[in-house]
């Protein structure tokens, strides 16, 4: 989308235009003697003691729990976002950051503010995450999809097609691309990246970048440093992967200014926990983000000099599939033949799972993913465990 032709506006729908959104407690005040909400003043039931004092005073004495509990989020996440900002320096403020409750809720959103159900479409690249045909179908989306180039496990995308299909269907509202993608763990080149976003299509460009972390430097970087130049592009990141944060379920959106704006408008008032953004925001602390990068080294390594390397030296191991830019890896089983099967994937599956103990993801029914395993990069025993198992099995298959 030419950035000077870009008009956010006749992207969204028009009841989210005229939407006068919620204006909660917090919004205007957070501190004093807060009797505006209907909060329980006395604290969390479970862990407060009532006491009478001398004074014939009541006492409250609450135990390990925050103390905040009682009160309502700040329903924008002010404290988080500002960490945010230290670890993406290319975002230029907290305006441009939105906060949700992991990222099936921003992907939600974006569906919601942009498109009209029973009437309009995004474009998916398959292979990729379940979640957005999903979300589609629950919203009553319709789904356009264009594959990627699979062929010898490239994973990117056909450019050309991509642009086609969005230009030609004006019901076409958001493409969404996934750099490194699920299940193909492959960064997106950011010529192709480029390239759909100097083209004339008007929608929204959406990058998940669930995975962004685990890209090595002389891969690529996140695509956030984007933001600033193309008002049509909007980057999702999670707590989820790299910070080890999944149960906490905190999604991140990156966009423009009026773009996060008409998210937070659309939102719940108070969607992220309390809970989730004090332990978002003690990880996105100096110490935080320093163990985060630690964590990820011990990864990587752990994929590229152990995981791969012993997978391709099992029987029916016949490639390792993509870029290998995730925390996990896509292996691809094959007969004896040399031809994809899976037949074998599946049963190897069911007998790691049901017999074994060991529970890895079968991808064999994704498109370019035929005979193919998932395999998280686990802990350096958790994969010693995977390729014992793993010898034993396939060594038993003629």
């Amino acid at each position: 989308m030419p950035v000077s032709s870009f008009d956010l506006k006749r992207v969204l729908r028009p009841n989210i235009l005229k939407l006068e959104p919620y204006r909660c407690a917090r919004d205007d005040y957070s501190e004093g003697i807060l009797l505006d909400a209907n909060e329980n003043s006395y604290g969390p039931a479970y862990q407060v003691e009532i006491r009478e004092g001398a004074d014939g005073r009541e006492e409250l004495r609450a135990s390990s729990c925050p103390d905040s509990l009682h009160r309502y989020p700040d329903p924008l996440g002010r404290e988080v976002k500002q960490r945010i900002l230290k670890l993406r320096p290319s975002i230029p403020s907290t305006d441009n950051v939105f906060l949700g409750v992991g990222s099936d809720e921003v992907i939600d959103m974006i569906v919601r503010i942009t498109c009209t159900p029973g009437k309009d479409s995004i474009l998916i690249t398959p292979p990729t995450y379940g979640m957005y045909k999903v979300v589609a179908s629950i919203n009553d989306v319709n789904v356009v999809k264009v594959p990627l180039i699979v062929e010898e496990g490239a994973f990117q995308l056909d450019v050309d097609a991509v642009i086609q299909a969005a230009v030609s269907d004006p019901t076409v509202k958001v493409i969404w691309l996934c750099s490194p993608g699920n299940p193909t763990g492959t960064y997106l080149r950011e010529e192709d990246v480029r390239r759909v976003l100097d083209s004339p299509f008007q929608g929204l460009v959406v990058m998940d970048e669930a995975y962004v972390d685990f890209v090595r430097a002389d891969r690529g970087q996140s695509y956030v440093h984007l933001v600033p130049e193309y008002p049509g592009l909007f980057v999702m990141q999670t707590m989820s992967k790299s910070f080890g944060l999944a149960g906490i379920r905190l999604g991140v959106g990156i966009g423009s200014r009026e773009l996060v704006a008409y998210l937070n408008n659309a939102k719940a008032p108070y969607n992220v926990s309390t809970l989730s953004l004090g332990v978002a925001k003690s990880a996105l602390s100096d110490d935080g983000v320093q163990k985060m990068r630690s964590v990820i080294r011990r990864i990587q390594n752990q994929r590229d000099e152990y995981l791969i390397p012993e997978l391709l030296r099992l029987p029916h191991v016949s490639a390792i599939l993509g870029g290998n830019d995730a925390n996990f890896v896509v292996c691809r089983l094959a007969d004896s033949d040399g031809k994809p099967s899976n037949a074998i994937a599946k049963s190897v599956y069911s007998e790691m799972a049901q017999n074994r103990g060991l529970v890895v993801r079968y991808r064999g029914s994704d498109y370019g993913c035929e005979g193919c395993l998932r395999i998280t990069v686990g802990t350096a025993e958790e994969n010693r465990v995977v390729i014992d198992t793993l010898r034993s099995l396939l060594s038993a298959i003629p």
